[in-house]
């Protein structure tokens, strides 16, 4: 029962995060060498309690998740890399991700809680590293209170 229980939380976080990034106005994608980096920040309220728990995310309309997905461009599978990065608003004040690896079955999330304060705008460096393979990502997001 607690096996279906959180394959059933598995599959709410992965259709939360589907629906999110369809509904973005652009997908947010980037070829990085040998890969197809999506990656995507959300207001942490748009989580559902029972997945936000189940994940160990702080819903609060001052945090955000940061989702970074490594496929291979070829294959389009997952790729089980390492990823690190932070963000840096624009006072210069840095902020240190730590990503969680999350696998839904052939699925890999790097997720990382974020805090923020209102029209905060982020510049994101995300290092993503396999074996010798290292690739950074870079964009900017401005962040709003819902």
């Amino acid at each position: 029962m607690r096996r279906l229980k959180s394959f059933s939380y598995a599959v709410s976080l992965t259709l939360l995060l589907l629906t999110f990034s369809a509904s973005s106005s652009a997908e947010q994608k980037e070829k990085l060498g040998n890969w197809d980096v999506h990656y995507m920040v959300l207001n942490t309220p748009f989580l559902t309690p029972e997945v936000a728990r189940q994940y160990g995310i702080v819903r609060s309309k001052f945090n955000a998740l940061v989702n970074i997905s490594v496929l291979d461009s070829q294959t389009q599978a997952a790729q089980m890399v390492s990823v690190t990065g932070n963000a840096r608003n624009l006072l210069d004040t840095v902020k240190p991700l730590t990503f969680k690896r999350v696998k839904e079955g052939d699925a890999i999330y790097y997720l990382a809680p974020l805090s923020f304060t209102d029209r905060e705008t982020f510049r994101f460096t995300i290092n993503i590293q396999l074996g010798n393979d290292i690739q950074t990502l870079k964009f900017q997001q401005e962040m709003f209170v819902d």
